[in-house]
């Protein structure tokens, strides 16, 4: 999700489409907290470990 998230950013800032910048922004965002609440141990979507 992360990594989708960064390709969205650059294709939005390179095309200047503004909708890709900000899917890209809240699909980092959100890849990020799932990261963090999977590493502190925390199930996440039913899954122990997000990665």
């Amino acid at each position: 999700m992360i990594a989708l998230g960064i390709i969205l950013l650059i294709v939005g800032f390179l095309t200047g489409i503004s909708i890709l910048w900000t899917l890209g922004i809240i699909l980092v965002v959100i890849g990020a907290v799932f990261w963090i609440l999977g590493s502190t141990g925390h199930a996440v979507a039913g899954r122990r470990h997000y990665w």
